[in-house]
């Protein structure tokens, strides 16, 4: 009997916990293949937790998967802290109040303090009360954007960001030494309740996290004077009540929602992939909108930390990518700030170094300092941190990525689109009072500095050999740099494996000061980019393409030769 037969066997015998899963298994009985997916490996812990298909065994997300990774974040903490305490937060999905209250349960059981949410909350929320209750981690329970099939589990540090490298790596030796049924203390939800391990976080919180966002508002006043029309779909997640909420609270007096994607609902009915970045998402607002011509449809993923928009312009509808709402926001709170005399010395802005370097011309051009880090929002955080711990924390003005992510005050630590809310629609709102939509705003600053046109290639490859393949062409890259990309000279590459950059005319060499990534960046003639990053966990290969030019024309026209010179050096295969 293969391993896999083994494992379905024991997880008939004991996974009765949830009826569910009792009956999923048994309608695999006898399916080797649908047997061997669920249970040929253990879903993996990274530094954004556990993410997977929901379902039976070890390769899916359930109570046990979750029961055995909070005993290991259970143990962690109880050997690093004193009396920790936990914030737990939850989605719409599928299953998340119940791996919400299974996590809560396992935590109690273990002595640990437990504040859970009483209803779903954006995860920008569990990140501002991680640090307002003084917690040492955070949970919640989400699969962001991804198809109604997944969930996810996210931790966070004591600081309200996603668990660093070394406290991931902590936990997950942790949860390699818990067996999923004998080792995992589960409790039920109401005993742990009643046990007074477990206390609901109350609204005061909730009303607190709102003043701290109305705070950071630029300019009070403007939408209402502005007379801005909003459509807004919360994706069927758990922006409705907190980006409804903040939008009336600004000002916005002609405000609708989607009602087809209104309420909570893990199925997604109308947008199997809710994700803002993507032009089907907002095909029920469009219909909507031919009665209610909004100025803006705006859309929230399922756990409202990414924020998409979409701008009505001569009648008609056009999505705005995430590095260009970036850039436009660059150049809105630093000019409404410099105009009010708020704007404090060297104000800073903070991005991915896969997000657009317009950003940093926008942001030299009003004194503002530019830095770069990592994939992942908390390495934002983390700067911001550092920037409070200094008493430096006016001097942040906008943390972003390219993938929809934004913050632009100091109340949370990660991506929050209940405030990137408030700055879109107000930035919006300035605008059209002075007769101009977003498009418009957006065609200037491309005017002004350039067009930059971004692009992402994916190229996947299959299981073992792949990852090896990639790893070959990462290899190849670092041995023999190439001269010159589409035709344009490579003037600068940044090895973020090796933590350098090389000026490749000098040879002249700098540390590049971040944690090390498989991650290479050419730098082109005409400030133009190529960057690679694989993954580390899946056999995929991402390649971002920074074509810069006069207009739009010649730069899609640089954008496929770039794409096409990268693909040739690094020998792949068009699909």
């Amino acid at each position: 009997m293969a391993d896999t037969e083994k494992l379905y066997e024991e997880w008939l015998d004991k996974a009765v916990l949830d009826p569910d899963l009792i009956k999923e298994l048994k309608s695999v009985e006898g399916k080797t293949a649908e047997i061997e997916d669920r249970f040929y490996k253990s879903l993996e812990f990274g530094t954004g937790g556990l993410r997977g298909v929901i379902g039976a065994g070890t390769n899916r997300m359930n109570v046990y998967t979750v029961g055995q990774a909070t005993q290991g974040l259970a143990n962690y903490l109880n050997k690093s802290f004193d009396s920790p305490s936990v914030a737990i937060g939850y989605d719409s999905r599928i299953k998340s109040r119940l791996f919400a209250e299974t996590a809560a349960g396992v935590l109690a059981s273990n002595g640990i303090k437990v504040y859970i949410f009483p209803q779903l909350e954006p995860t920008p929320l569990l990140s501002f009360a991680v640090r307002r209750l003084h917690c040492s981690s955070g949970i919640v329970i989400t699969a962001s954007h991804n198809p109604s099939k997944y969930n996810g589990y996210k931790c966070y540090g004591e600081k309200g960001y996603q668990m660093t490298d070394e406290a991931a790596a902590e936990t997950l030796e942790e949860i390699k030494k818990v067996d999923i049924f004998s080792d995992v203390k589960f409790m039920n939800f109401e005993d742990a309740l009643a046990s007074d391990m477990v206390d609901f976080i109350e609204d005061w919180l909730i009303n607190e996290f709102y003043d701290k966002i109305l705070e950071i508002q630029p300019d009070p006043g403007i939408c209402e004077k502005s007379g801005i029309k909003i459509l807004y779909t919360p994706l069927n997640g758990t922006g409705n009540i907190p980006v409804k909420t903040i939008l009336k609270k600004i000002g916005v007096k002609d405000l609708r929602v989607v009602l087809s994607q209104e309420n909570p609902d893990g199925t997604f009915p109308t947008c199997p992939f809710p994700n803002p970045e993507i032009k089907q998402v907002f095909e029920e607002g469009f219909k909507i909108a031919k009665t209610f011509p909004a100025d803006l449809i705006v859309a929230t993923d399922p756990d409202c930390d990414r924020i998409g928009i979409a701008v009505r312009h001569d009648g008609e509808y056009k999505l705005m990518t995430g590095n260009e709402v970036g850039c436009m926001l660059t150049q809105y709170l630093l000019m409404r700030r410099k105009e009010k005399g708020t704007l404090p010395k060297d104000p800073a802005i903070v991005k991915t170094i896969v997000t657009s370097e317009l950003i940093r011309f926008i942001a030299n051009d009003y004194g503002g300092k530019t830095y770069d880090f990592l994939t992942g929002f908390k390495y934002i955080g983390e700067f911001l941190e550092k920037l409070v711990e200094a008493g430096e924390e006016d001097r942040f003005i906008l943390g972003m990525e390219e993938s929809y992510g934004y913050l632009s005050g100091a109340h949370a630590r990660d991506k929050d689109a209940v405030n990137g809310a408030m700055i879109v629609v107000e930035m919006a709102a300035y605008y059209k009072t002075i007769g101009k939509d977003l498009t418009e705003v957006m065609d200037e600053i491309y005017s002004h500095y350039g067009m930059y046109l971004n692009s992402l290639l994916n190229f996947g490859f299959e299981g073992e050999t792949g990852m090896k393949k990639m790893s070959e062409m990462m290899e190849n890259l670092r041995n023999s740099v190439p001269e010159s990309i589409g035709g344009l000279k490579v003037l600068n590459v940044s090895d973020y494996k090796l933590s350098v950059s090389t000026d490749t005319k000098t040879g002249k060499s700098e540390k590049i000061g971040l944690p090390k990534s498989n991650v290479l960046s050419y730098s082109l003639e005409g400030n133009s980019k190529i960057i690679i990053r694989p993954s580390g966990t899946e056999p995929k290969i991402k390649i971002y393409v920074t074509a810069v030019a006069e207009n739009m024309d010649s730069a899609q026209k640089l954008t496929g030769k770039l794409s096409e010179s990268i693909e040739s050096i690094m020998g792949l295969e068009k699909k």
